[in-house]
């Protein structure tokens, strides 16, 4: 079949099943793997899909990883960031494909003598609705704003945890989005935030994001401090998160915050605020299809806060 989906090619790529084994990277086994599926009648949907899911897996952890280092407990760690921590919507029947994908993978591997032992054996499909992410009251927001602006002010004042959860809260933007965010991205008149995506799929992830105005205040004072010229957050993705990380703790909150506990309460807080359905959609850049799942999350999760609310 000509239209076979395959990863970049690489200098020494095993030519054949034989030639795979534990040391064996993830992106080396994908055309292999394709070769496979094509062998056991797989249609070219289900042949784009698992190769999709391959894919990422490797965005996960990297397509680096050596196929023998894989173990059920990293497998069930990349099943739980994929439906809870990577702020993309997955239903139901995503997730099953993707363990789907994961058994079939490694069980090939494991068939053809590659690796010992199959780690994906042990994962088990789940049925019944997905569970909804955790968000910040709107009380918590206020206090984690409180604290934020108390870290801004102190004896040695850091602007960027208020800079950042503000960014968040009134963007939605996700965790890449925030990484890729350059100086160009922000302007001024009108107050809007240029979010852009480097893959073509990706296109209608595009678009402009309006800015609180006072948000800009904290955001200069972030630029003097940090000395930002060019990429608005100069650390690593990883530094972000500890900074929201502290910014709960020193809240009070309980739950750990994060991009994607940021992204559903921003969302949750316009559709209470009555913001049009469509317009909350093309904000958090996500397509038709897929909004519907994560629009009955957002009801749900706004009736959930509304329940708590009453009964306090």
């Amino acid at each position: 079949m000509s239209d076979v989906r395959q990863l970049p090619l690489f200098a020494n790529l095993p030519a054949a099943e034989a030639d795979l084994n534990p040391q064996t990277t993830l992106k080396e086994t994908v055309t292999l793997f394709q070769r496979h599926l094509l062998r056991q009648g797989k249609t070219d949907h289900t042949l784009t899909a698992f190769t999709a899911d391959l894919h990422l897996l490797g965005e996960w952890g990297g397509d680096d990883v050596r196929v023998g280092v894989y173990t059920t407990t990293m497998l069930s760690d990349f099943l739980q960031w994929m439906e809870t921590g990577r702020g993309v919507s997955c239903s139901r029947k995503t997730y099953a494909r993707r363990v789907t994908t994961l058994k079939v993978f490694f069980k090939w591997l494991h068939q053809i003598g590659a690796i010992p032992l199959d780690p994906a054996n042990a994962i088990l499909q789940r049925s019944g609705q997905a569970p909804l992410s955790e968000i910040l009251s709107p009380d918590e927001v206020e206090r984690a704003m409180r604290y934020a602006f108390i870290l801004r002010r102190a004896q040695k004042p850091d602007a960027r945890p208020q800079m950042l959860f503000h960014l968040l809260m009134s963007t939605g933007i996700k965790k890449g989005e925030t990484m890729n965010l350059t100086v160009d991205s922000i302007q001024r008149d009108p107050p809007v935030l240029l979010i852009t995506h480097s893959s073509p799929k990706d296109t209608y992830k595009e678009r402009w994001i309006a800015l609180e105005p006072d948000w800009f205040a904290v955001y200069d004072e972030y630029r003097t401090q940090y000395r930002i010229t060019d990429a608005v957050f100069t650390c690593t993705a990883r530094n972000l998160e500890y900074v929201l990380e502290d910014v709960g703790k020193g809240a009070g909150i309980e739950p750990k915050l994060s991009f994607e506990m940021l992204r559903w309460t921003s969302a949750v807080r316009d559709y209470r605020a009555g913001h049009d359905p469509d317009m909350i959609r093309e904000k958090l850049g996500l397509s038709r299809v897929s909004w519907a799942e994560t629009f009955d999350k957002i009801k749900r999760l706004t009736a959930q806060q509304i329940d708590a609310e009453v009964s306090v």
